[in-house]
């Protein structure tokens, strides 16, 4: 592994930081997050038709960038900065590497240069409270995640047409009430033969889907409960393939690769919630001295550092091995990274005093993050836990090395 950036990836860095310094200061993220969207669409028209972070990791032929995901995890790490809300984790981190590993050559032709030229976005809908599941981060996806056959989930029947409709709910849709187009993991088969497969839903919204914007604890992170209604969709792919192999691997493939990209967005927001407790206790003086050169505050702070410089090196190696086809490490670096950013956003609360825990100060911001992500795609101990089971770590009763 070569740790050094090249030129490129540091403009990348450079031009991103810029702009969110700029158009995302702690006010515009709470502006932002309580719009029905989730997020601004003029700093989002910004980052992907100026900047073009939607295309950042998608093939040159498909209107892409054609970099890697080391790329896509350094934008993501000066996002995670600033907490800015944007529709880039669902589309192109979720959505779009599903279009590229089950859809048709028509599909991808159709839809990923729009979501390259940010005229496009998408999500990721899995029903109930298992999207970790279904990327393969804390339990094994080929089960029936996805719900029963014959209720809940999502069910899917093929039309005498030959088209698709899809009847059910998803609870936890990220960035659903605002994508325009949505992947759905659903039932076909019946109860005899239940087998998850996904689906497009376009031209959202439309007759027959209920999308309605969900209160989160983190409200940089917009949730949406998506009702569907007898909704037309398109099967993604082709009835050629090995439905439940090829639907549960790309979904692990996706998972890993969303762990190495949440966890460079994690290590960003705790580097800076960091840098700005520094700052902090600087300037605060207790007993006629800046509370920053008590013994006790200056071990608090070093120990916080090692952490979040632990947990970087950890998210930028997963993500370079992602991005090499090296083994799959998303999962424990994603661990890593929440964790720091949890330890670090509470000791920032401690450290400010009682102005951390008010509104007005951003370092609650911070740990509604750290607390909403372990819900979204963890919790960590369980990160910890499948990545052992699936090196079978402790087979037997025994460590094994």
């Amino acid at each position: 592994m070569d740790a050094t950036f090249t030129a490129e990836q540091d403009e990348i860095r450079r031009t991103l930081r810029e702009l969110l310094l700029k158009r995302c200061g702690p006010e515009e993220v709470r502006a932002a997050a309580g719009t029905a969207d989730g997020y601004d669409p003029a700093l989002w028209e910004a980052l992907a038709q100026q900047l073009g972070l939607p295309g950042l990791a998608l093939p040159e032929e498909y209107g892409g960038a054609g970099c890697t995901l080391t790329e896509l995890a350094l934008a993501s790490e000066e996002l995670g900065r600033a907490l800015a809300p944007s529709p880039l984790l669902a589309t192109a981190v979720l959505s779009v590497p599903l279009l590229l590993a089950l859809g048709t050559e028509g599909q991808r032709a159709e839809l990923l240069p729009r979501i390259a030229a940010g005229r496009l976005t998408a999500a990721l809908a899995v029903p109930g409270a298992v999207l970790p599941t279904a990327l393969g981060l804390t339990g094994d996806n080929h089960g029936d995640w996805a719900g029963g056959g014959r209720a809940g989930g999502v069910q899917a029947r093929q039309t005498a047409e030959g088209g698709w409709r899809l009847y059910g709910q998803a609870d936890q849709v990220l960035d659903g009430y605002s994508a325009e187009l949505l992947v759905v993991a659903a039932h076909t088969g019946g109860f005899a033969r239940s087998r998850t497969r996904l689906f497009l839903v376009r031209d959202l919204p439309r007759d027959g889907a209920t999308r309605v914007r969900q209160t989160s604890l983190d409200g940089t992170r917009p949730q949406a409960r998506l009702q569907l209604r007898y909704v037309e969709a398109e099967l993604l792919g082709d009835t050629s393939s090995d439905v439940p192999t090829a639907v549960g691997a790309a979904l692990a493939a996706v998972g890993d690769a969303a762990a190495a990209v949440l966890a460079a967005e994690a290590v960003g927001a705790a580097d800076r919630v960091l840098e700005r407790t520094v700052e902090y206790v600087k300037q605060r003086e207790q007993f006629g001295r800046a509370i920053g050169s008590f013994q006790a505050v200056k071990h608090r702070l070093a120990d916080l550092y090692v952490q979040v410089q632990a947990a970087r090196s950890a998210a930028y190696y997963a993500a370079w091995a992602t991005a090499a086809g090296g083994e799959r490490a998303g999962g424990l670096a994603l661990a890593q990274a929440l964790e720091a950013l949890r330890t670090t956003a509470s000791e920032a609360v401690q450290l400010h005093g009682g102005i951390g825990f008010t509104w007005e100060h951003e370092a609650h911001l911070y740990f509604k993050r750290a607390a909403g992500d372990e819900l979204l795609f963890g919790p960590v101990h369980r990160l910890r836990a499948h990545a052992a089971d699936a090196a079978r770590l402790f087979e037997g009763g025994e460590v094994t090395v």
